[in-house]
């Protein structure tokens, strides 16, 4: 998995986000396959080593411990709206690939579009995107929709269980999972997202989605963060990151 143009991008305006701070990780790796009684399998080697892969669909365990999410309320329930955010959240994130299962790996399937219409018929999507980190893993999308007049809610996610395996560093002794990294990135990915297509509201964390609303938060980012916010008013987008 190559990095592209979009992918050189994000990563470019994430380590802006982060300047002044030092020790950017770097993660070396080397995507390779082996065939064993006929079967493939993908793994990642560092160092003579064979290393848990977060970017396998087949590994279940990729996708266990819940989601690290840009959760968005789109701000509308027409589908044109949703798909204009959810083909920016793909191009901002620069996700490799649109697929249907996550019990096999990329090449194994095709590929589904990138569409409502695919979400309402498979529930997720999934592809690969590159973390800030560099390492490729698995991640997904899912629609939230309310069936009524009030907001539907595009979801973007990173399993845990990947992050766990890619190294990501988290905050422990508290009762969630919560990384400054990826709330950083995600950040990025909903700005370039804002850009390309406007939104009511952003929340960044572990299963956020729906855990407030535009309406609620009355264009006011709240004093005290347990999660990050993105929050547009007067059509400009202002990040509030996690600050408790």
């Amino acid at each position: 998995m190559k990095p592209d143009r979009r992918e050189q991008k994000v990563v470019d305006r994430f380590n802006r986000v982060l300047a002044g701070h030092d020790g950017v990780l770097e993660v070396v790796s080397i995507g390779a396959s082996e065939r064993r009684n006929g079967v493939s399998r993908d793994r990642t080697v560092l160092h003579d080593r064979v290393m848990p892969n977060p970017a396998s669909f087949r590994d279940q365990t990729n996708w266990s411990d819940g989601y690290y999410e840009l959760a968005i309320e789109v701000g509308s329930t027409d589908a044109a709206e949703i798909q204009a955010v959810l083909s920016a959240v793909w191009s901002a994130a620069g996700v490799q690939g649109s697929f249907a299962f996550n019990d096999r790996e990329p090449h194994e399937q095709e590929s589904v579009p990138c569409t409502v219409a695919s979400l309402t018929e498979f529930g997720h999507l999934h592809g690969q995107v590159r973390l800030p980190t560099g390492q490729p893993a698995v991640c997904g999308c899912v629609a939230i929709r309310g069936g009524d007049d009030s907001s539907d809610w595009l979801d973007f996610y990173i399993p845990l269980g990947a992050l766990d395996k890619a190294g990501i560093a988290y905050w422990d002794g508290r009762p969630f999972f919560r990384s400054a990294v990826m709330d950083d990135w995600l950040a990025v990915i909903g700005t370039e997202t804002f850009e390309q297509a406007m939104f009511s509201l952003g929340v960044i964390g572990w299963e956020v989605s729906g855990c407030t609303d535009a309406a609620t938060l009355a264009h006011k980012l709240p004093q005290e963060r347990a999660i990050g916010y993105l929050l547009p008013h007067e059509g400009v987008l202002h990040y509030g990151a996690a600050n408790i």
